[in-house]
């Protein structure tokens, strides 16, 4: 069966690997849509460290029940539409004795750091699946991402009496806007490239901040009267806007960081002592799935806008392309392996 690999960075294979066999307590899933990750692109252009090449990526996936082991609980059906918990939890180190299995030290996402679902089928734990009877296998795909920026907001400990400046309206931003809507709090979008700002403005985003255009730090203080967000949350990964996040926030202000930045950052420390922030990192997620699962079930809002753009399966290596050459352009892009 087809599956997309990277050989090594800058290359895309199509390449033909053993169709897979259930175990026990697995689930034998046909593999529809995938989403194209921050993490996918790093991995292709050679920016990851943890990754060995050959590897066949992809972790946001939606697809259909197509067989099962004899272990696997009778509510799950052939037929079922699902996506997929990416992540492996040792079970052993500090985080995960306190639960908190989502920043495990030895974790192993798929498609990282083992071969990911970027193919037409693969086998999977039932525990590590979620189901919806509502959503399409590409709302499916969609699930994962959003559930990122979801749990940053968990993190930051969103209310709706906090104004919320969301760093980023990438995917990971959108997630992160997302929830901050349905928590109630009012949200602050800021990006440098138009069509997001305007994306996150259809979808209730009543503040937005283009850098390139407005001093940033005088927008967020006429938004605020001369106040600062009560969060700021990061969602890019780059110097300027981690800086931007501690200027930008109220004292004792609360501050999480869900972008992953490419070099070390230098901070002025003293003013994390003099706002007494609270910084937070955010990882992977936790108990998410579900409630974004039921966000997006409620349709409330055109979420499938959020894909950019839908290449065919062998097309997956002029995708990466696109996305490398030009990685403002896009919010989300998916591979449909259906054909």
């Amino acid at each position: 069966m087809k599956a997309v690999s990277f050989p090594n960075p800058q290359a895309v294979e199509i390449i033909d690997i053993p169709e897979p066999t259930p175990g026990a307590e697995d689930l034998l899933i046909e593999i529809q849509f995938a989403g194209l990750c921050g993490s996918d692109l790093n991995i292709y252009r050679g920016l990851y460290p943890h990754t060995k090449y050959p590897i066949i990526p992809g972790h946001e996936v939606g697809g259909v029940v197509i067989g099962k082991g004899d272990a696997v609980p009778d509510s799950f059906d052939i037929g079922d539409r699902v996506m997929l918990s990416p992540f492996v939890e040792c079970g052993k180190c500090p985080s995960c004795r306190q639960g908190r299995y989502n920043c495990c030290q030895n974790n192993r996402t798929l498609g990282v750091e083992r071969n990911g679902a970027m193919t037409r089928q693969v086998v999977f734990p039932y525990r590590k699946v979620y189901r919806s009877s509502v959503l399409t296998t590409r709302e499916l795909a969609l699930v994962e991402p959003m559930s990122i920026g979801s749990h940053a907001v968990q993190r930051a400990r969103v209310t709706a009496a906090d104004t919320v400046l969301v760093l980023g309206c990438g995917t990971i931003g959108m997630g992160v806007i997302l929830a901050a809507l349905r928590k109630g709090a009012t949200v602050i979008g800021l990006d440098l490239e138009d069509s997001k700002l305007e994306m996150a403005q259809r979808f209730g985003v009543p503040h937005v901040i283009n850098p390139k255009r407005e001093d940033p730090i005088q927008a967020i203080h006429a938004i605020t009267d001369g106040e600062g967000a009560a969060v700021a949350i990061e969602a890019v990964g780059a110097a300027p806007t981690y800086r931007l996040a501690i200027d930008m926030v109220a004292y004792a202000g609360r501050v999480a960081v869900v972008g992953y930045a490419k070099e070390p950052i230098a901070f002025d420390t003293a003013m994390w002592v003099r706002k007494e922030l609270d910084i937070l990192g955010a990882r992977n997620v936790l108990t998410e799935f579900a409630d974004v699962i039921a966000m997006l079930e409620g349709r409330d809002k055109p979420y499938t806008d959020l894909i950019t753009a839908t290449y065919p399966l062998e097309e997956t290596g002029r995708a990466f392309a696109d996305w490398s050459a030009a990685p403002g352009d896009f919010i989300k892009i998916q591979v449909d392996l259906t054909g």
